[in-house]
């Protein structure tokens, strides 16, 4: 009970964290996700650890993740990731002898299942940035079919996620989550040998995925298709029509970037935070892979922004009292929310929180 709790708790401020950090969550098809019985979302991975943030504020199911191992590696990290029901995925990478340990996580993942419960798996294998579905790894296939194998009277439906973003990276975010049609996984494997049926689970969820989120072929034309994209700014959360742009290799013309009229709006913001902005300054210089620059910004900004307006409303109320201590808080979190929400996401790229 507790952990449901805390699990409510935590989710609901990230809800309400992403809700200030993005300029339009877009959210369809979610009338496909069942209200009961086993799930497994699949869902492509462009950005990070964002990326299961989206999925899991925008349903009502209450998911268990896969994440990479090395997440783990820190132990006070380790129990409130554990306390969140996310899971370590043990690759290559992570040495050979410690890929024994994913037969633990396995079994965990069929009992999940054998409840009736959810499970977001990122059938990618890793995150990058690039506006094409990837090939899938058999993993989430062996989970699935593996569950079926235990449980005969079990159905699992795998529900195909689409994220893509206007700009991954940059702030204001602007995301549409496009959850896809159900995959009924049992007539599959029932229908098919264990190679067959793997394959033909892999192709279905591809060939959702590839229309559910935009999606570049991946060879030699992909950076000419993606400048063309680029330079005529278009607005990749309207997925169809980027797909049927890309498809017909047809593109509009060239057009500059809308100009941001808010960043004097911005440099207040940035005045009325300058902690938060210096802390998060320091910490992008020690970000590595692009595809982590959003989870970072998220998470820290998130984090000191709400303890640094709430000390310093505190500290205003001690000398002018609570009506002034409150009026500056709301005023703080005003700005923000007025910067994101009218800030363009085609411009120019300035100095970003």
């Amino acid at each position: 009970m507790l952990q449901k709790i805390w699990f409510a708790l935590v989710w609901t401020y990230v809800k309400l964290g992403l809700f200030f950090y993005s300029k339009k969550i877009i959210v369809k098809g979610t009338e496909n996700i069942p209200k009961k019985g086993a799930v497994l979302f699949a869902v492509n991975h462009p950005n990070g650890l964002v990326d299961p943030l989206y999925v899991t504020t925008t349903h009502n199911r209450r998911n268990h993740y896969l994440v990479r191992a090395a997440t783990f590696k820190n132990p006070i990290v380790k129990k409130i990731l554990e306390s969140l029901y996310l899971m370590p995925i043990y690759r290559i990478r992570d040495g050979i002898k410690q890929l024994a340990n994913n037969q633990q996580i396995f079994d965990k993942c069929h009992r999940i299942f054998d409840k009736g419960e959810t499970l977001m798996i990122f059938p990618e294998g890793s995150h990058d940035k690039k506006r094409t579905i990837r090939p899938l790894s058999k993993g989430f296939t062996r989970i699935v079919f593996g569950a079926l194998e235990k449980h005969e009277d079990l159905d699992i439906t795998v529900i195909p996620v689409g994220l893509t973003y206007q700009h991954p990276s940059d702030y204001p975010a602007k995301i549409i989550i496009n959850y896809g049609k159900p995959i009924k996984t049992r007539a599959i494997y029932n229908s098919n040998t264990p190679a067959k049926a793997i394959n033909i689970l892999k192709a279905n969820v591809t060939e959702q995925l590839q229309k559910l989120t935009v999606h570049i072929p991946d060879d030699d034309n992909y950076e000419t298709v993606l400048q063309k994209l680029n330079n005529a700014q278009v607005d990749f959360t309207e997925v169809d029509k980027v797909n049927s742009m890309i498809l017909k290799n047809s593109f509009p013309e060239a057009k500059s970037p809308k100009k941001n009229y808010l960043i004097p709006l911005y440099y207040v913001i940035v005045l009325n935070s300058l902690i938060p902005v210096l802390i998060w300054k320091k910490v992008f210089k020690l970000i590595k892979e692009v595809e982590f620059i959003d989870t970072f910004r998220f998470s820290v900004n998130l984090l000191t922004f709400t303890i640094f307006y709430s000390l310093q409303a505190l500290i205003i109320g001690l000398f002018y009292g609570n009506n002034v201590a409150l009026f500056y808080f709301t005023f703080s979190v005003f700005l923000v929310f007025v910067y994101t929400k009218l800030a363009p996401t085609n411009t120019k790229k300035f100095l970003n929180l």
